[in-house]
């Protein structure tokens, strides 16, 4: 079974930068680190996860602060303006508005899997794990934010639990979460069920109809978007230097119909070729700017059966010849 990519919603490392920018931290440093300028990313491109590891390393680095996850997400204002605040709102209670939440939380992240678990006295959210602290910490800080936000401050933790043995200072995470946190055991944000019960003074049954219509879509879109992803790993899975990457093979692989691929990627206003096309080329530019491969193997690995063929089509996309490119990138 493929693996896929996980991605964030884009609105969270806008706030991020933002909250960065007013803890006077040095954000230029560290979203380089990630390769993006010193500038408000878009708050409407979603981001690669697998970065969070180099980000919080250079964001501990540059601050000095083996806390910098804890104290960043506490910063983190509410984010508002998103679906899942709507769909909140205009549920009749906590409670309803959170199980929302979760239905549609791969809007947000799919790095992690939310799950509401209920006992008598006591609600928690589980599935809070990940393997950066700093990223992990954050993310709850902005979803406990988020909490006391919607509940007009109601909302309360009374324990917090990482997957993790080693963090913060127990007074630490008492002191910014006003909670008692345990370690070493599954992710998950703990708090009393009466708390579901509190109602939404905005609850608006045609809104909230309104506002699920919009999430659904909003899911079976980001759906589709995976499916690119999943193309290109069966490209790099070998079958591109085959040579036998027709469109019929790929749909093979996808367990689905030539028919329905073409369909789903016409939804995302692209096509197979064109997926072909940008991949070919991100695999070209990586190869002559950061390898030693010689043209005719680079020529191979992009499934093309000339080299006269590549040229051109890498002149098309550049502007450049191979070599050409090449030279500029390495020199």
């Amino acid at each position: 079974m493929l693996s896929r990519k996980t991605s964030d919603a884009g609105i969270f490392l806008w706030m991020v930068y933002q909250t960065m920018q007013k803890m006077n931290l040095d954000a230029a440093a560290i979203f380089a680190s990630v390769h993006l300028p010193d500038q408000p990313p878009d708050k409407f491109v979603r981001r690669d996860n697998a970065t969070q590891q180099r980000f919080w390393r250079a964001a501990e680095h540059f601050s000095q602060d083996q806390d910098i996850g804890l104290h960043v997400g506490s910063n983190v204002p509410p984010f508002r303006g998103q679906v899942i605040e709507y769909l909140f709102l205009s549920s009749p209670t906590f409670g309803e508005g959170l199980q929302r939440t979760i239905r549609y939380q791969a809007l947000l992240t799919d790095a992690m899997s939310f799950k509401l678990e209920f006992d008598e006295k006591t609600v928690s959210i589980s599935g809070l794990n990940h393997p950066v602290r700093h990223y992990l910490e954050c993310a709850i800080g902005i979803l406990l934010n988020f909490f006391k936000y919607i509940s007009d401050d109601t909302f309360t933790a009374s324990e917090i639990w990482l997957p993790y043995t080693e963090g913060a200072k127990h007074e630490e995470y008492q002191k910014v979460w006003g909670c008692n946190v345990k370690l070493g055991t599954e992710g998950r944000i703990c708090f009393d069920a009466r708390l579901l019960n509190y109602p939404s003074p905005a609850y608006e049954p045609e809104l909230l109809k309104i506002h699920e219509h919009h999430a659904a879509s909003q899911l079976e879109l980001l759906q589709k978007h995976q499916l690119v992803d999943e193309i290109e790993k069966i490209l790099a899975s070998g079958l591109l230097e085959s040579g036998e990457f027709d469109q019929n093979i790929v749909a093979r692989r996808l367990n689905r119909s030539a028919r329905s691929l073409r369909a789903d990627l016409q939804l995302l206003n692209t096509s197979y070729e064109k997926v072909i096309a940008q991949y070919r080329e991100r695999l070209a530019r990586r190869l002559l700017s950061q390898t030693q491969e010689s043209i005719d193997q680079i020529v191979y690995l992009t499934g093309f059966s000339e080299p006269s063929a590549f040229s051109r089509a890498f002149k098309r996309w550049t502007g450049e010849t191979p070599t050409a490119y090449r030279q500029r990138k390495q020199q």
